[in-house]
């Protein structure tokens, strides 16, 4: 006999039988059935302290898992309120799951002054989702969470909205919750394409392959093929630690760099996987790419963009790479020498940039292998993009794509949670970490081994350094920040002062062995340059 029970409880018993176990969320009077269902339900909830840190910790959850986790929001200011992160998750490649509740159905759309009330509330979660849909009956719910799954499994995954209208959350429905079937491995590339591209690639003298998170899978494939090759190999930042930063032919998540740059210019085959090229990678508006480019992607807009492809392959990134390296055997000689590309790198680095990667080296000697960074938008992460030595893949998460502040404190706080066994740790800078600071609430009461690192130098460092550049006079970019130390107390939590590099890494490997979040503020002025 099936068991009747409120759509609303439905839909968290469908999140469940497949395999969703965390919700991030604020609970509101418009989402009342929704927890509801998760009273009893073999599912984790976790109170962020504003709907932005719930989308934010679903997308570091989702990074450092590979899995899906989902966001409670209520309607109108809830969904409002996360829009910047479920447009991080989205830029970024991130499988999301939110779920918000939308004005009573006999009211969408009619102006009627009822509380939340938004002209069209789904169309505004369709700018930053793979789609955003409005579901009133249980059946709908299933198709759309059926579509959903099948999107992360089979397409390029990005977050999708399901919003039902209140009045519906309570209607009882008979279906029965269902797992549903599992979609087996995406795409791979068709003979003619592995054959073209294994041909332009054997042909080629000067070939460069480049990785981006699409093909995060596929790096011990990328590296063969590289020795195979003779092949200098960039990640971009979502594939960083797909190649091992220590192999002779990896260039790391180097696209940043003028060096870099110019190598790139002279190759006569590129071989892009799974990555969009973006600015966010480059720090240039265009790379300037003069070879034959193959690409391969998931998405069929990144083979028609401004990169346009002489041999386009439609296909799983990782498939493709595994098929490409099974193909082309034997070891030819680096046609460019890439540990003098590395080494040019760091010699040309500015002064502040120096700073920056004596402190990222002092994080790396602190931080085990399998360690996870949370950063955000400051000058010590855009370094560390290109110069900290990740140790495997899903371990540096940077909000790359819509370049959001307030990503790392919150991000953290997910990915700790998907995975406890991995020490994770959080990187700010000192005017971001304040746009998600609250969310210390949340680390603390779920009593994450959690250090937060806040790079304090005072001021939008940034934004004042362009300003510099471009001759401008400096304006709203030095600002007077709160006690660290006292927000610390304030939250309970424990709180360090290093005062130089050794004093880094100590209260990095102190903060790992507490039961709690510590805050570790470094003073840019103090520390001294590599």
């Amino acid at each position: 006999m099936p068991t009747s029970r409120p759509l609303g409880q439905y839909l968290v018993d469908l999140l469940v039988a497949n395999g969703v176990d965390t919700v991030f969320g604020i609970p509101g009077v418009h989402t009342l059935e929704l927890y509801r269902g998760l009273v009893g339900a073999p599912v984790r909830h976790v109170l962020t302290r504003h709907e932005q840190g719930a989308a934010f910790a679903a997308d570091g959850y989702a990074r450092i898992s590979g899995r899906p986790a989902a966001c409670f929001l209520i309607s109108g200011p809830g969904l409002a309120n996360a829009m910047t992160a479920i447009g991080q998750a989205y830029t970024d490649s991130v499988p999301m799951i939110v779920v918000s509740s939308v004005a009573a159905s006999d009211t969408l759309g009619k102006e009627r002054g009822v509380l939340h009330e938004m002209t069209d509330q789904r169309a505004m979660a369709a700018t930053v989702t793979a789609f955003s849909t409005t579901c009133l009956t249980a059946e709908d719910v299933r198709d759309a969470l059926h579509r959903a799954f099948s999107l992360f499994a089979a397409g390029r995954p990005r977050p999708v909205h399901i919003e039902v209208p209140i009045d519906r959350l309570t209607v009882p429905t008979d279906l029965e919750p269902v797992r549903f079937p599992r979609v087996h491995g995406r795409p791979s590339p068709g003979t003619e394409a592995i054959s073209a591209v294994v041909a332009a690639l054997e042909q080629a003298h000067r070939p460069f392959i480049i990785i981006g998170g699409g093909a995060i899978g596929g790096g011990e494939a990328a590296a063969r093929l590289a020795t195979a090759l003779g092949a200098p190999v960039a990640t971009t930042v979502a594939a960083k630690g797909a190649v091992p930063e220590d192999h002779p032919l990896a260039v790391g998540a180097g696209l940043q760099y003028p060096q870099v740059h110019a190598r790139l210019a002279e190759a006569d085959v590129v071989l892009a996987v799974g990555t969009e090229l973006g600015e966010t990678d480059s720090y240039v508006d265009t790379l300037r790419i003069t070879g034959t480019l193959i690409r391969v992607d998931i998405d069929p807009v990144k083979l028609s963009d401004r990169y346009q492809a002489a041999i386009p392959v439609l296909a799983d990134g990782a498939a493709a790479l595994e098929a490409f390296a099974a193909r082309i055997g034997g070891e030819r000689t680096a046609w460019c020498d890439v540990g003098a590309l590395r080494a040019s790198v760091v010699r040309d680095l500015d002064e502040k940039t120096r700073r920056h990667r004596a402190v990222l080296s002092a994080v790396r000697r602190a931080l085990p292998p399998d360690g996870a960074i949370a950063t955000d938008m400051t000058q010590i992460a855009y370094s560390g993009n290109g110069l900290f030595p990740a140790g495997a893949i899903r371990s540096w998460f940077h909000p790359s794509g819509f370049g959001t502040l307030g990503y790392a404190l919150p991000a953290a706080i997910g990915a700790k949670l998907a995975a406890p066994e991995r020490p994770v740790l959080a990187l700010a800078g000192d005017y971001g970490f304040q746009f998600t600071l609250q969310d210390l609430g949340t680390a603390a009461e779920e009593r994450l081994c959690l250090p937060i690192l806040v790079w304090n130098n005072d001021r939008l460092g940034q934004i004042r350094d362009d300003m510099v550049a471009s001759g401008i006079q400096e304006i709203g970019v030095s600002l007077k920040n709160p006690s660290f130390a006292l927000l610390a107390a304030a939250y309970g939590i424990a709180y360090e002062a290093p005062g130089g590099l050794a004093d880094v890494e100590e209260a990095i490997r102190v903060a790992l062995g507490r039961n709690g979040p510590t805050l570790i503020e470094i003073r840019e002025a103090g520390i001294p340059i590599d």
